[in-house]
């Protein structure tokens, strides 16, 4: 996604909407307008989006997912010298197999011992944020395991950053009926988000279908929203808007990246915006490999929150006489760290 624009012919590969930014700019002419509108209306209808022209170098990207591979290719008694604390707001380390298990809305310590004791979502991750932070700090593994990984990651989170505060939350503010024009930055502040690199190991084909091995189950994401790198295995699937229950494939398309809107901001802005169910499966077994070996798979998301000192309060516009508040006005850190805490 290079500071060129890319050409989109992609629109058969999926029915997801893919919207261009090529012509957002600084988000004041007419043309930002249009593209945010169209953004919204992605947001409120399907929760999910495609976005095309981002700004991001393909390099860095590349560069990102290059590391990604050297890092979980590294030994595990090495990995974990840069262990995630138990606690489990406090996303940042390294994740093994099966630490994490993804659970949609449970909070119930005996629910959540019965889903962790069945199939391990079968994937490690490691997860950094803000290098400035004072609240949560980083935790890298040391240099000399692997030389430039943390300057290369702390550039990759800026980049990242730059995104959010240029295209992102400007777009959702300027598509939105009545919300104001800027709206969201006074509550995005301390940059106090997240980056995931994310590995599901290569496994026989067996060990999924016999229900030994997981991926991701269906699952929402917590905070304001995310954007995701993925690699080109595929394996994505999103909940159809018009079919409950039926999912659909969101491939890799070049160029692009992919967008969703996390519970927080469904909440904030009274059930207006959409957060979708979606999940992660096994993606085609390799060509020719006996045995039936399903590939490994490789994805970044970008998870944006609100900061987490600020009380929010129904979105304007988004309530009325005839749309009254669903929702109590709600402390962000505390409602992010009862979905973390729930995962761990």
């Amino acid at each position: 996604m290079d500071k060129t624009c890319v050409p989109l012919n992609a629109e058969a590969e999926t029915s997801l909407p893919i919207i261009d930014f090529a012509n957002f700019g600084d988000g004041t002419s007419v043309e930002a307008k249009e593209i945010a509108e169209k953004f919204y209306a992605a947001c409120r209808d399907v929760g999910f989006a495609y976005i095309a022209n981002t700004g991001i170098p393909q390099h860095a990207i590349d560069g990102m997912f290059e590391l990604c591979a050297k890092f979980f290719d590294l030994p595990t008694e090495i990995k974990q010298k840069a262990p995630h604390p138990p606690e489990g707001w406090k996303h940042r380390g390294y994740s093994g197999v099966g630490v994490e298990q993804v659970s949609q809305m449970v909070f119930d310590p005996n629910e959540l011992a019965d889903i962790r004791s069945k199939a391990l979502d079968f994937k490690e991750s490691f997860d950094f944020g803000n290098e400035d932070s004072t609240r949560l700090q980083n935790i890298w593994p040391p240099e000399e395991d692997l030389p430039g990984f943390r300057e290369q990651a702390v550039a990759f989170f800026k980049v990242c950053r730059e995104f959010q505060t240029s295209k992102i939350l400007p777009a959702l503010a300027l598509g939105m009926p009545g919300v104001p024009a800027g709206f969201f930055d006074q509550y995005h502040q301390q940059a106090d988000n997240q980056v995931r690199l994310l590995h599901y190991p290569g496994a026989p084909a067996e060990a999924f279908l016999s229900g030994e091995k997981g991926r991701i189950n269906a699952h929402t994401d917590f905070g304001t929203c995310t954007v995701l790198f993925q690699d080109d295995c595929g394996g994505l699937e999103v909940e159809s808007p018009h079919e409950p229950g039926k999912f659909i494939p969101a491939p890799p398309i070049p160029g692009t990246v992919v967008f969703n809107i996390g519970d927080f901001l469904m909440r904030w802005s009274n059930d207006t915006l959409k957060s979708t169910l979606h999940r992660v499966r096994v993606p085609p077994q390799k060509d020719g490999v006996a045995g039936g070996m399903i590939r490994e798979r490789f994805s970044i998301p970008y998870f944006m929150g609100a900061d987490r000192d600020k009380v929010v309060d129904c979105l304007p516009g988004c309530f009325g006489p005839n749309k009254p508040k669903r929702y109590e006005p709600i402390n962000a850190g505390q409602y992010i760290n009862m979905r973390l805490n729930a995962t761990y």
